[in-house]
């Protein structure tokens, strides 16, 4: 072996060495960011929420208190820079110049606790996936030898924070591939794996329960042709929720006074939260309540009562993002999903004497509509089954997610994170 030879192989064996470490410690640090945001947006939340109930004059307070505070602390704090969500990690991985600066962590963090806490009908994915991807970058940018592998470490960050906000491991590896990379390689897997086992085993450490307690039995083959309208249906929904969000960004983007934004987006969900107040937050809260009454007839009120919510969820998250708040496409989609799934099943019950589960067509729902307004069917599966902790419908979901999937893609082939005039002239 030549002396040569020696070198590389023992430079290759030290950016070994380095990378293991900065996976670690990347892992580490976005897991208890991500636990951090998780359960203390959930708490404010909850209170909050509790507040509106008991007085709902506060309804038409909080919104606009919690854009207003973010819209300060963008002002005055994180350096006037609007937070571009999961677009931000897309160029920073595709270009060598551009990275995510030490200040999205704070800035996601904080902007996406109080958006969802004060009402705004999103969710804190997007908070909680781009500060860990600036976690990974901020490591990149620390050691020359890392410049190369600076999509791996962005990545290691987003796999070990979905990993803790869904409790699904595969899902948060999955969605690191499928949506952020693209495409993976042998460091890759090294990096993010050691973030998804360290994740992981956080998990065990602090007991985390599954988000929804879901009792699955078992799934019928002569509901088949029931799920297929389910995922076309989701596909189309899904469509409604980013042509919404596109549409109100555009418009909003016109309006050169941000106070007017504010005061525009805050009435628009103060109204939306008012006739329907399971649009609040992430609307985890109203999704619990259906899954422990699901058994439900089919009356005027019933489906009036859904269709209205189906149809005021994605302009209300659209509002939200567009007037400021920090937010994403993931709980909305889930949210959507449960609701459609429901209603759904129940209209089948009732008018068709179907005899199908409705707690089966929610958890389906739920994957369906997020995979097609994402593109991405396996991350949804994967991400579903770990917030109920049960796999027993791993075949029909994955089927609906494909279905959704190419529905949506078939009707408008972009995502809210895809989609730039640019690719439409093109």
């Amino acid at each position: 072996m030549t002396s040569f030879t020696k070198i590389r192989k023992n430079l290759r064996y030290i950016v070994l060495q380095k990378l293991i470490i900065a996976s670690i410690l990347i892992a580490v640090l976005s897991s208890f960011l991500a636990i951090s945001l998780k359960h203390t947006t959930e708490h404010l939340e909850s209170i909050f929420f509790l507040q509106t109930k008991n007085h709902p004059f506060y309804i038409f307070i909080f919104p606009i208190i919690g854009l207003l505070i973010i819209h300060f602390l963008r002002e005055y704090l994180f350096k006037k820079k609007e937070n571009k969500g999961i677009k931000e990690i897309f160029e920073a991985t595709k270009s060598k110049n551009k990275s995510l600066p030490l200040y999205k962590i704070p800035s996601h963090f904080i902007n996406g606790l109080f958006t969802v806490a004060f009402g705004g009908s999103t969710g804190i994915e997007v908070s909680t996936v781009v500060s860990t991807a600036a976690i990974g970058a901020a490591t990149h940018k620390k050691e020359n030898l890392f410049r190369k592998y600076k999509t791996e470490l962005i990545c290691a960050g987003i796999t070990a924070g979905i990993t803790i906000l869904f409790s699904s491991p595969i899902a948060g590896i999955l969605f690191s591939i499928e949506v952020i990379a693209k495409k993976t390689n042998r460091i890759f897997f090294l990096t993010n794996c050691i973030a998804l086992l360290i994740a992981s085993a956080l998990l065990l450490l602090i007991s985390e329960e599954p988000l929804f307690a879901v009792s699955i039995t078992t799934w019928h083959f002569y509901a088949i042709p029931y799920f297929i309208l389910l995922g076309i249906l989701a596909g189309i929904n899904s469509v409604f929720l980013t042509k919404m969000v596109l549409f109100f960004k555009n418009q909003f983007g016109k309006m050169n006074n941000a106070y007017h934004k504010i005061i525009l987006g805050a009435l628009i969900l103060s109204l939306s939260l008012f006739f329907f107040p399971q649009l609040y937050g992430d609307g985890y809260h109203a999704m619990k309540d259906l899954f422990s009454n699901s058994s439900s007839t089919a009356t005027l009120g019933f489906m009036l009562t859904f269709v209205g919510i189906l149809l005021l969820k994605p302009i209300a998250t659209s509002a939200t993002l567009a007037s400021g708040g920090d937010g994403g496409v993931f709980a909305p989609s889930l949210f959507i999903g449960a609701f459609l799934g429901l209603l759904l099943a129940t209209v089948l019950n009732t008018f068709f004497n179907a005899g199908v589960i409705p707690v089966n067509f929610m958890v389906i729902g739920m994957a369906a509509v997020l995979s097609a307004s994402i593109h991405a069917p396996f991350t949804a599966l994967f991400l579903v089954c770990g917030m109920i902790n049960d796999y027993t419908l791993f075949l029909p979901i994955l089927m609906v997610c494909l279905i959704a999937k190419y529905t949506s893609k078939l009707i408008f082939p972009f995502t809210v994170y895809t989609y730039s005039p640019a690719a439409i002239k093109s």
